[in-house]
């Protein structure tokens, strides 16, 4: 008889699984819900404060967990997966638990486009959310501009205003549906409604009147971007000067006809975060010119609400099904920020009163704006975006840093501002805020490092600032109590690259901008900098450029170029038919008597070609001068002895410009981007030998030229080097935030 032999059977696991990273407003819990139940495991799933927590129970836990990572919703980004094991407990069912609030706080994700399951149902006849502009699942919506306290909840959102009906209720509740646990869900029978109907929006809109449409993150002053007397009245109305504006349009084969895209930049136009993307314009397109004037690019974005596609629609004739989104629509609507030139965007219909004036009538809506977020602006450099203005879309989304670091408040500097918080190994930036030229703005900045602290549950250890004494925000930063920390501004700007790249040894910065204070009050610009975390050197800088009337001359770029032929030798009678119309002499006079600012900046070298080629002689608004320059250039090329190197790194252009003088304005801009290319390459060469370094982070705002940075990138990688472009931030002031909070993260109190 043979023993009959047992075999026992193993108990089941469990484990604790925290789960960190951006996975609250993204139908986490129902995914973990579905996939717990697809395994056949027990136990619960929840949100707390710092993100997901999940216990699960059963013999299908390791496909669980693999499964966890590998399926996770299109919106999550998983930042760690922390896994305890547990005594089992035998409990049956798996279920979704209410969240609590403990400890330090995870933020939402950033706000995304609807996706393709709700335009289906918004153009489907039968559906019962047809053509309802507030509709939106677990993934797409909003979600940080409508978001309150953590954890990301119904009841801690703008939506905790509209309670859900039985049929929405009967969703939400539904693990079948696609719905199941979606916190921003709706209907027309409950959700929120808009104050004016789509169709009169656009009629107004087609008899020439400026809108004002609220949207995710505020209100849009909107008009028909081939209506040139629509668009000049808003120019006039919104005193924007030449600035340019964006355009929204139905898709890409719309956008087409007025712009010409590759497919990296057709993929960020309809990427789910849906930035203005600067693009090249089609030239003898219809659009009205007073959208970028004399400029050969034009910012462009797709809808983003169900809102602007409703708008689309509206003017299609309102055909079912989707097929209509993919032809091309005739309607192109100028998009731009809802406020008056310096102040905040404009977010509830309690500040539409500083739109007097501007606006003809104002489309608003019943959900509130809980959080600012400008339109992100992105251009595609070097094969990848790069932010000129980083904002809805990609806020809060953090920045990871190669080490956690003590946390850190940095407040940016005076133009473009942002703010910057670490915790960990991980940097919020905030969305753009503003120049801080006002009582407005700077109030935006003050709001939004409470809300931002309060959000992240932290308190800063040290604070970091611009080491100009006189910003509003280093007053600010020196009012908190906390200790404060003086950033100087280019090192700041080449610590934000080296901070995104996650490079902690020496390396070169080459910091090419319009103005930063340096250390003895000087007007830097144009700098080569060894930078070693907390410690800069200035090992180079640009040939010092009289600048006269300061600030002024950024404003009159015609000043520079007076300034560069008086240093030529040139006659003040050979000067002033250059800039006819212009008071030569005084300015003459100014430079005789030694009365003058230098400068060794960079954005005032391109002031200054511009004026000399007879391009921009006055700048309406900031880069103005810059910009039409590059606008110029079809084929950069190398003027032969452009430029003189010193042994102490001192970059001298002014061969090359004594060579733009008389020259044609097309012909120049190329010879000018070609040889500063040359003529940069070699003094970062010059740099990187003499250093032994071989990483160099090129910032500031002067790489948001397209010509020059892509020349630049591929000139230093030819000759062995890795040049470091910022994508995370701004290349310019918007990301000076970010490089001020990594420098007093390393620094020793």
């Amino acid at each position: 008889m043979k023993a009959m032999r047992a075999t026992a059977k193993m108990a089941p696991r469990r484990v604790r699984a925290r789960v960190r990273g951006v996975v609250q407003g993204v139908g986490f819990r129902p995914f973990i819900h579905g996939l717990a139940h697809r395994h056949g495991l027990d136990g619960w799933v929840k949100n707390d404060g710092q993100g997901v927590v999940i216990e699960a129970e059963g013999d299908g836990l390791d496909g669980f967990l693999a499964d966890l990572e590998r399926l996770a919703p299109p919106l999550a980004r998983i930042g760690a997966v922390e896994i305890e094991e547990m005594a089992p407990v035998g409990a049956g069912g798996f279920a979704i638990l209410d969240s609590v609030v403990s400890g330090p706080a995870t933020l939402p994700p950033a706000d995304v486009a609807p996706c393709p399951d709700c335009l289906r149902e918004l153009f489907e006849p039968a559906d019962r959310r047809h053509l309802y502009p507030f509709i939106a699942c677990t993934d797409c919506g909003p979600r940080y501009t409508i978001a309150d306290a953590p954890p990301f909840d119904r009841a801690r959102t703008a939506m905790v205003d509209f309670p859900l009906c039985p049929d929405c209720l009967a969703e939400y509740r539904n693990p079948a549906d696609r719905r199941f646990h979606a916190q921003t869900m709706a209907c027309p029978v409950c959700g929120p409604k808009l104050t004016m109907g789509v169709d009169e929006i656009l009629a107004r809109i087609g008899r020439g009147e400026i809108v004002a449409v609220k949207g995710l993150g505020g209100f849009h002053l909107v008009c028909d971007a081939r209506d040139r007397e629509a668009v000049a009245r808003l120019r006039r109305r919104k005193e924007r000067g030449g600035k340019p504006l964006a355009v929204m349009a139905a898709n890409l084969a719309s956008a087409a006809a007025f712009a010409d895209f590759d497919a990296t930049e057709a993929a960020l136009l309809s990427g789910r975060e849906r930035p203005i993307v600067l693009l090249r314009a089609r030239p003898g397109a219809d659009l009205s010119p007073d959208i970028a004037p004399a400029l050969a690019t034009i910012g462009v974005m797709l809808p983003y609400t169900p809102l602007h596609y409703l708008l689309f629609h509206q003017a299609a004739g309102r055909p079912a099904g989707v097929d209509w989104l993919d032809r091309p629509q005739s309607l192109v609507l100028v998009m731009t920020s809802a406020n008056r030139s310096g102040e905040p965007l404009v977010i509830d219909e309690a500040g539409i009163g500083r739109l007097d004036g501007i606006v003809d009538a104002v489309a608003g809506n019943d959900r509130a704006i809980r959080q600012r977020a400008d339109d992100s602006v992105t251009r595609m450099i070097a094969g990848a975006p790069r932010f000129i203005r980083r904002g809805r879309g990609f806020v809060p989304d953090p920045i990871r840093l190669a080490r956690p670091v003590p946390t850190v408040l940095a407040v940016g500097g005076h133009l473009k501002s942002t703010l910057c918080i670490t915790r960990g190994d991980e940097a919020f930036v905030s969305a753009h805020i503003g120049d801080l030229d006002n009582a407005a703005t700077y109030g935006a900045l003050v709001d939004e490092a409470a809300r931002l602290l309060d959000r992240l549950g932290v308190t800063p250890d040290r604070v970091a600032h611009d080491l100009h004494p006189d910003f509003l925000s280093t007053r600010y930063a020196q009012s908190l109590g906390a200790p404060a920390i003086a950033v100087q501004h280019h090192h700041a700007h080449v610590a934000a690259a080296l901070a995104e790249h996650g490079v902690e040894a020496p390396a070169l910065g080459l910091a090419l901008d319009g103005y930063g204070m340096g250390p003895g009050g000087e007007s830097w610009g144009g700098e080569m900098l060894r930078v070693d975390g907390a410690a800069f050197r200035r090992l180079g800088h640009l040939a010092p450029l009289p600048q006269p009337g300061g600030e002024a001359a950024a404003r009159q770029p015609w000043r520079l170029g007076v300034a560069v032929c008086h240093g030529l030798g040139m006659g003040g009678c050979s000067i002033a038919r250059l800039f006819p119309g212009r008071d030569v002499a005084a300015i003459l006079a100014l430079l005789e008597a030694g009365h003058v600012p230098i400068s060794t900046a960079c954005g005032r070298l391109f002031d200054a070609a511009s004026a000399l080629l007879g391009i921009a002689l006055e700048a309406r608004y900031e880069g103005e001068a810059p910009m039409r320059l590059e606008s110029l250039v079809t084929r950069p090329r190398v003027l032969d002895d452009g430029w003189r190197l010193s042994d102490d790194l001192v970059l001298d252009p002014s061969p090359l410009l004594a060579a733009l003088i008389g020259r044609d304005a097309a012909d120049g801009a190329d010879l000018f981007h070609g040889t500063l290319i040359a003529a940069l390459t070699d003094w970062v060469t010059a740099a990187a030998a003499r250093e032994g370094l071989d990483h160099v982070a090129l910032t500031g705002g002067c790489l948001l030229n397209r010509v020059l940075a892509e020349g630049l990138a591929h000139n230093l990688a030819e000759r062995g080097l890795t040049p470091l472009l910022p994508g995370a931030v701004p290349p310019g002031d918007g990301g000076l935030s970010l490089g001020q909070a990594w420098v007093a993260a390393l620094s020793t109190l």
